[in-house]
């Protein structure tokens, strides 16, 4: 199958997810989720990326990523993950035992209007609909942690939103997305498609002459 074309341009913003390779666990202690963070805050600051949000999950983890040079995007990646990838298998003597991610990451252009605080919601809820924390500031592995108890943490890894978050953001963040919410979301991440209202999809899908696939993910099959 052909690889979907892929979209590097500064001035968007872009989920951007990975998983390790047949969805093991790569996450197993405090340290290993650290040592993630602490590569994450190093490949930031070496490449100016803007890190708007983020989750690391036991075995997979999104960003919400806000490049500003074209190709920015692509070299901060392939930095991560491979210095990830280098650091975790010297640590667990596994060199020469095959890769840590399952391949390339994905990521999805979204619109930047209300549809990137939904994005900023998913991503930051992820652990509490994983059930592995009942509040989104407990995960301590994310930037919704980051937001309540991080103080100057804060400001080392995350950059400014380019939208107002809510003013009474800790109730906001743990009011449950809507189910079409969801499942939009989820829709984008399946197909590879562009995330936002159906006009700016039309209009992103031509411009970047992505799959026509990719068009109104958020609409159902046969509507």
């Amino acid at each position: 199958m052909p690889r979907v074309a892929r979209v590097d341009i500064a001035g968007y913003q872009y989920h951007v997810i990975n998983r390790a390779v047949m969805r093991l666990q790569i996450f197993n202690s405090g340290e290993d989720y650290l040592l993630f963070e602490t590569i994450l805050e190093n490949v930031r600051d070496e490449y100016g990326m803007r890190v708007l949000a983020y989750s690391i999950m036991p075995n997979h983890w999104h960003f919400l990523l806000y490049p500003e040079k074209d190709g920015d995007l692509g070299i901060f990646m392939h930095r991560l993950t491979n210095a990830h990838t280098r650091q975790v298998k010297a640590r667990t003597h596994t060199n020469g035992t095959g890769p840590l991610y399952q391949g390339r990451y994905k990521s999805f252009l979204i619109q930047k209007d209300p549809h990137l605080l939904t994005v900023l919601k998913y991503i930051e809820r992820n652990p509490v609909r994983a059930g592995l924390v009942t509040q989104a500031e407990e995960w301590r592995w994310g930037s919704a942690w980051r937001r309540i108890h991080g103080a100057s943490a804060r400001e080392k890894l995350l950059s400014p939103f380019p939208l107002e978050i809510s003013t009474t953001y800790k109730e906001w963040i743990n009011t449950p997305e809507s189910l079409k919410e969801l499942e939009e979301i989820r829709t984008s991440v399946n197909k590879g498609a562009p995330y936002g209202g159906e006009s700016w999809v039309e209009k992103t899908v031509k411009q970047f002459k992505l799959d026509a696939t990719m068009r109104n993910p958020g609409r159902p099959r046969g509507k």
